[in-house]
């Protein structure tokens, strides 16, 4: 800084922004001073949040990086705000995942499960599971979550397995937890049930058969039937038409022979049955097809499961036995055909098929005997949460979404046939007695423990309060439960947001009056898609890796990215391009924070405003709005506005403006202003840095520390309004000055005047227009020299500003290209007539104008007259030209 002797605050700043130089460092130091480990003891109100545990055996895609991101964002600023904030990790035992990835590694040693027998199988599992853990704990960290790692949770912990048993127990007691026999998804390669999120869907070409029951003459009883998967057949049990249906009213109560089984089938009638499509008419297997099993029960049937748990027809009595699904589906079909009974060619047919996510293989609706929650008490309650504002959801948009779940909720299956998870505390008797046996309680001798384990959904259910200690009255529960907010993804709104405001208010009753849900805020972000739209998928080959991306940009610009594009309820698209940027915003950023430090860029108290110059006074006003804006965005969780609001004004305001006119105040030789300048820049950087923070955290740091020598910016106080306001009249004259010099560095370019030539100038008007004070910020960055005895203008320019249009003559003295002049007056030309043309056309619209409220013709009527002089003013620069 000119006139300033002092030591180079920037010596500590290596010359460039290299992320991989400083993040690990930087991340390890905020461990090592606890920034992160909350205390529940402390005075200060708490900020809680639990992480969706990712699964165990998994690593963190882009869409659990946008979640963390979100998450650490606003940890981060409760943080800088004076809370006592509590971001809990933990991870999934992911029981379904976690078995398969251990049997395959099973069987490439020529082993089962079976082989291992159960106790040995589960302690191969926990070696996995040690083994693997490990890999999201540091991909994490070199995100920068800011975790508190003190309190990290493991659905299977021994903590969490007494929640669960006590919640199955308390449950079991009220009546809320049953065993019967229903229909489940069921996957014949992992040999159990599966929850629906664990189904995916996909159009299957099939074959549609229509084949015949009862007599193969016409004259005598008989129905068309058809269906995509034949080998159903030999479950059927009745065959439904509808009621009102005369064609088959007849037949209705009559029995038609089965072809391969020794059964009479019913036929019954029912409305579910659609008499516009195929022939009316409907086979009926109510063991593997949910909309069957329902009509079974309406209809009293029997409910025949004629395939095994490995998806091979069985216990038919027919030679069909023990052939597997898609081999009996043929063999029927020749069989049926062999009888005359195929009534019509077997045609293709697109249809959705349930698949399994894990092992793809398609899901066979089966009827099994398993334990199930009785939701609608709970269900209930946790509509009524959100209807009564107990749990806000954002956006709003998504509460019908959320209703239409809740209040239509069937009964949860919660068993599965595994051997990893949470074994089912149920004890059977030599007698057939069953009993439930609590954390606390030992069974009965002679008894035997039910086989089946639990839904991971069912552990992951009780995540927030589970990981506080509950059942026990933990000083974590009392300070920090219920949780602040929940952040998640909409997909699975349903499978376990759902499952924890059921669990959350039906526990939440022993926690205290206040604490009736498991969180006060429900944040749903959307999908993480490609740079088309697209989603993500291994199967597309277009996942990106956000590991990747921080090794290459780092991981403030994978941040910035992600929360840069975050709104309520909105997917969001991602390509290098966006990390490219936000690499060269945080370099942007650095640059730009060291060169006001290489001028004596310092933290100290300001001036009074009118020791301060119009620039000054406009970039901190705009401090004010942007900080405003930004903490809008944050209690919005439109991170996006936020985000935008602090990228413009870094780039566009602090770097591409008031930087160059900071730097004509240096150029004065004015000590006074020199030492003013120094402080409104850092006056301006130091509140965006810790604005940046909680998104940019890593960057953030070590400019924040080298330019106010602070402890850190993890622990700072947040940015709040600094008192100067917003001077109105220092925005226009700047708005005025930018827009001036705007127009003449369009003219230089249009001019093909190199950036660095300069030319001499003279004003006209510059006094109305109020910017003659300005005058030294125009021509250091507009690159004009006064007007001396020699000038000789050659070319001018007209700028309208708010107060009055100001000319600018130019010497450019042989450095004009006269056609290009014109080039760039006709384009102004024509976007002036068009103007006119539009407000000319309103004004004439007598409709418009006796609809149109004064203010708008006003304003209309406004933009016309400036046309019209702008078409005058420019037509008459081309007529001088020689040109029109």
């Amino acid at each position: 800084m000119v006139g300033v002797t002092q030591p180079d605050p920037t010596s500590a700043l290596p010359k460039s922004w290299d992320p991989a130089e400083h993040e690990g460092r930087l991340y390890q130091g905020w461990l090592d001073a606890g920034y992160f480990t909350a205390d529940a003891t402390s005075d200060k109100p708490p900020f809680s949040i639990v992480i969706p545990p990712p699964n165990v055996n998994g690593s963190l895609h882009m869409g659990h990086a946008y979640e963390h991101v979100l998450m650490d964002a606003l940890s981060r600023r409760r943080r800088m705000q004076g809370y006592e904030v509590l971001w809990l990790p933990g991870m999934d035992h992911a029981a379904i995942a976690m078995q398969t990835m251990v049997e395959r590694k099973l069987a490439t040693e020529g082993l089962t499960r079976d082989d291992l027998g159960r106790e040995k199988f589960i302690e191969r599992v926990w070696a996995e599971k040690a083994e693997i853990s490990g890999n999201i704990g540091e991909q994490m960290r070199r995100l920068g979550d800011s975790v508190d790692w003190s309190r990290e949770r493991f659905t299977m912990d021994e903590g969490l397995s007494r929640a669960v048993h006590t919640v199955f127990k308390q449950m079991f007691d009220d009546g809320l937890i049953y065993q019967a026999e229903r229909l489940v998804n069921w996957s014949p390669v992992l040999k159990t049930a599966v929850s629906d999120i664990e189904v995916s869907y996909a159009d299957v070409e099939g074959e549609l058969v229509s084949f015949r029951y009862g007599s193969l003459d016409d004259a005598q009883p008989h129905i068309v039937v058809a269906t995509t998967r034949l080998e159903t057949m030999l479950g059927d049990t009745a065959i439904a038409v509808h009621p009102d249906d005369e064609r088959y009213a007849h037949l209705v109560g009559t029995e038609l022979a089965h072809p391969f089984v020794d059964r009479l089938i019913p036929v019954v009638a029912d409305d579910y049955v659609d008499p516009e499509f195929g022939s009316g008419a409907v086979k009926i297997t109510p063991a593997h097809d949910p909309n069957d099993f329902a009509l079974g029960q309406r209809h009293d049937l029997p409910m025949p499961t004629i395939m095994d748990e490995e998806a091979r027809i069985a216990d038919t009595g027919t030679e069909f036995d023990g052939m597997d699904r898609f081999e009996a589906r043929v063999k029927i079909r020749e069989a049926l055909a062999a009888q005359g009974r195929i009534v019509k060619e077997v045609r293709p047919y697109l249809h959705s098929v349930g698949h399994s996510e894990r092992t793809g293989e398609p899901i066979e609706p089966r009827l099994s005997m398993q334990w199930w929650v009785n939701v609608e008490s709970l269900a209930q309650a946790a509509g009524d949460a959100v209807r009564g504002g107990d749990t806000v959801i954002h956006p709003k948009s998504m509460e019908p979404r959320w209703f239409a779940w809740v209040d239509d909720m069937h009964d949860w299956c919660i068993s599965r046939q595994l051997w990893w998870g949470h074994r089912i505390p149920i004890w059977y008797g030599p007698d057939g007695e069953v009993v439930c046996v609590g954390p606390d309680e030992q069974p009965p001798a002679g008894y035997v423990q039910e086989t089946d384990v639990l839904d991971t959904w069912f552990s992951s259910g009780l995540w927030p309060f589970s990981t506080m200690g509950w059942p026990e009255k933990t000083a974590d529960l009392a300070k920090f439960y219920p949780t602040s907010v929940l952040v998640t993804g909409y997909d699975i709104l349903f499978f376990w947001v759902a499952r924890m405001m059921m669990f959350g208010t039906y526990v939440g009753k022993g926690l205290g009056p206040e604490n009736k849900v498991p969180f006060g805020n429900l944040f749903l972000h959307g999908l993480v898609r490609d740079e088309h739209g697209r989603k993500m998928s291994k199967s597309k080959g277009n996942g990106i890796d956000p590991l990747d991306w921080v090794e290459r940009f780092g991981a403030d610009a994978l941040r910035f990215t992600l929360a840069r594009g975050a709104n309520p309820g909105s997917d969001i698209s991602v390509g290098e391009d966006h990390a490219q940027s936000s690499r060269n915003f945080a370099t942007k950023l650095y640059n730009a924070t060291k060169f006001a430090m290489m001028n004596g860029a310092r933290v100290g108290e300001l001036p009074p405003a009118e020791d301060l110059t119009v620039v000054d006074r406009w970039i901190l006003g705009r401090l004010e709005q942007v900080l405003a804006d930004v903490d809008a965005g944050f209690e919005s969780y439109e991170f996006s506005k936020a985000c935008e609001a602090l990228y413009h004004f870094a780039w566009d305001e602090v770097c591409d403006w008031y930087l160059e006119l900071a730097k004509v105040q240096f150029a004065e030789n004015d000590e006074k202003r020199s030492q003013t300048t120094a402080l409104v820049l850092g006056a301006v950087l130091d509140p965006l840095l810790r604005a940046l923070s909680p998104v940019m955290p890593f960057v953030t740091e070590v400019l924040w520390q080298a330019l106010t020598g602070g402890e850190s910016v993890v622990v700072a106080e947040w940015p709040t309004a600094s008192g100067h306001g917003v001077d109105a009249a220092s925005a226009t004259t700047v708005d005025d000055l930018q827009r001036l010099i705007t127009e003449v560095r369009r003219f230089r370019s249009d001019q093909g005047l190199r950036p660095g030539q300069r030319v001499a100038a003279r004003f006209a008007s510059l006094d109305e227009a109020a910017l003659t004070p300005s005058l030294p910020y125009i021509h250091s960055l507009a690159r004009l020299d006064a007007d001396d005895a020699d000038f000789a203008a050659t070319a001018s320019i007209e700028v309208r500003l708010s107060q009055a249009t100001v000319v600018v003559e130019i010497d450019t003295s042989g450095t004009v290209d006269v056609a290009a002049e014109r080039k760039r007056l006709a384009k102004d030309l024509a976007v002036a007539e068009k103007e006119l043309a539009t407000t000319t056309a309103k004004l004439g619209n007598e409709q418009f104008l006796s609809k149109a409220p004064d203010a708008v013709v006003a304003k209309i009527r406004n933009r016309q007259r400036i046309a019209t002089e702008e078409v005058e003013r420019i037509g008459a620069k081309l007529a001088g030209m020689g040109g029109a």
